[in-house]
């Protein structure tokens, strides 16, 4: 395994990737106030191998006085599997979802597009805002949903998971997560603190992580790449750190980076 400081990997990725990952950083840059987030030196370039084929996973991260860290990941193992992945963490004085997006493209056909607003509250609902925006959107149909994880329970009931199966639907997951995506920013924007309800959003992120965390196929990947000590670090550093885990230097005040 070895860090570098290459170029972005996402001009080598499928097209689809390509598009989602700048839609995500222009809505971020678009609605939020971003300063950066610091992972550790080792885990923002990673080169490994998997079944002799080369893999690279690249790592960007932000945070803002509503987010506690804004990730995304792109990994390409050789030419043959392409992966998105994309999750905003609250700040958990903010009574806001877990925005997650996935895409998993393996020899230039997607296998798996998903994109959700995961509630955090105890009642596991999303706020009221959330849910007359989202009914607002239109109804999308695709040829190809997918059934969510046994741990699907962590997802809204407007979570979408599917497989496009051609261009006109790849359009359409995209527009649908830029939908998501904006109304989220939007609503964030906006959110008052309720610092009162700490413990209890904080509980709702424990939730969502340590279900994540038992993502096995993910965990497989990479173990087999890099070792099992390593996968549990980064399953647990980068992909999905419960909120009590995460680094100090990153625990700026809410007032700091106004």
């Amino acid at each position: 395994m070895s860090v570098s400081t290459q170029p972005s990997i996402s001009q080598q990725q499928h097209p689809l990737i390509q598009e989602l990952a700048a839609l995500i950083v222009e809505t971020w840059e678009e609605f939020l106030q971003l300063s950066p987030y610091s992972l550790p030196d080792d885990l923002g370039y990673v080169e490994g191998r998997l079944e002799g084929e080369k893999l690279v996973i690249e790592n960007r991260c932000f945070q803002s006085p509503q987010f506690r860290k804004m990730h995304l990941e792109l990994a390409r193992v050789g030419k043959t599997l392409d992966i998105l992945h994309c999750v905003m963490f609250p700040r958990p004085e903010y009574n806001l979802p877990m925005f997650g997006t996935d895409i998993v493209v393996g020899r230039g056909q997607i296998s798996a597009a998903v994109v959700d607003l995961s509630p955090t509250d105890a009642d596991q609902a999303l706020p009221n805002d959330y849910r007359i925006d989202l009914q607002a959107l239109a109804d999308l149909n695709f040829s190809q949903p997918r059934s969510l994880p046994p741990w699907g329970h962590i997802f809204s009931d407007f979570c979408l998971f599917v497989r496009p199966d051609n261009p006109e639907e790849e359009a359409k997951f995209i527009h649908r997560v830029g939908d998501f995506l904006r109304i989220h920013c939007q609503q964030a924007s906006i959110a008052v603190p309720t610092p009162d309800r700490r413990d209890e959003l904080l509980a709702g992120q424990y939730r969502y992580c340590s279900q994540q965390q038992e993502n096995d196929k993910t965990r497989r990947v990479l173990e087999k790449a890099f070792g099992a000590e390593w996968a549990d670090r980064y399953m647990t550093t980068v992909l999905f750190d419960i909120p009590e885990r995460h680094s100090s230097e990153n625990s700026e005040s809410i007032e700091s980076i106004r």
